[in-house]
């Protein structure tokens, strides 16, 4: 890509995982990058990745007031946003009975409300010049379900159904939408990464504990290379054409394929209860 076709792009979560792979992508075809970090001396490291074009910003996507003076700072005094990623999130592992609601409200409060008000406060700026993308990281957990993940579901599947009405709602002022569903890649999130809810129900375990030691077991032997991912969102990103949304990863693929065939089957079964409802005639 040429330094002529240069877009400016804020991404939420550049510390690491896909929000680093892409950052760094970026930089490397000559775009500039504003990225959101919680943590100064991490701010300043991302900085040397791009002098003068890695642009570190102090901002936690939760403390959602704080968003809009610093979408205006970025426009005022770096440039004009041309891609919004909304990649930070995290993972919360936890039998729902088990779960504490306060933690439900933790992983809405980062995965959606914080998304959600980084898209508001960018809105004005890509309307006004009838051009833009935003780009939502969601995860092939948007589409299919495990047991003991249903808050980080909840949040996935959240963020799918708002990038597709937001599609919708922006289409007409140039302004593209995608939601990315990446599967299983070599990044932390099964790790470090993740929060785990305490167990106490033993009635969970056949259930719930061979598909946390799976996860265990892979975690850091995935099979996605986050760099690979990076290079398709800015594939994305350069297109006239984007999809509303895109899945990452041959597991990713296979997984929703499967679930549309569970879901066909479903609903072919049960297809005569389901139009009954209506007045008769």
């Amino acid at each position: 890509m040429s330094i002529t076709q240069s877009k400016l792009f804020l991404i939420t979560g550049v510390s690491s995982g896909f929000g680093r792979a892409l950052a760094q992508q970026a930089l490397a075809e000559g775009h500039r990058v504003v990225g959101t970090l919680r943590d100064q001396a991490a701010l300043g490291e991302f900085e040397l990745l791009g002098p003068g074009r890695a642009i570190g910003k102090l901002l936690d996507v939760t403390h959602t007031n704080a968003i809009a003076e610093a979408i205006a700072d970025v426009e005022g005094k770096v440039g004009a946003i041309d891609v919004l990623v909304n990649n930070a999130g995290y993972g919360y592992e936890g039998i729902l009975e088990e779960s504490a609601l306060a933690d439900w409200h933790k992983q809405f409060d980062v995965n959606v409300f914080g998304a959600v008000a980084m898209i508001q406060a960018v809105l004005p700026y890509m309307r006004r010049r009838k051009r833009g993308h935003i780009v939502n990281i969601t995860s092939v957990g948007g589409y299919i379900t495990l047991p003991g993940l249903s808050a980080y579901h909840g949040t996935k599947f959240a963020l799918e159904g708002i990038s597709e009405s937001l599609a919708q709602e922006v289409a007409g002022f140039g302004i593209k939408v995608t939601a990315v569903a990446p599967g299983a890649f070599r990044t932390d999130w099964a790790g470090r990464s993740m929060v785990r809810a305490e167990r106490s129900i033993a009635d969970y375990d056949a259930v719930f504990n061979p598909v946390r030691e799976r996860r265990q077991e892979i975690s850091g032997k995935q099979p996605g290379d986050p760099v690979k991912a990076a290079r398709a969102i800015l594939e994305i990103v350069a297109s006239d054409n984007p999809p509303v949304h895109l899945l990452l990863g041959p597991d990713a693929v296979k997984r929703a394929r499967d679930k549309l065939d569970s879901l066909r089957a479903q609903i072919d079964a049960w297809e005569s209860l389901s139009t009954s409802t209506d007045f008769s005639s």
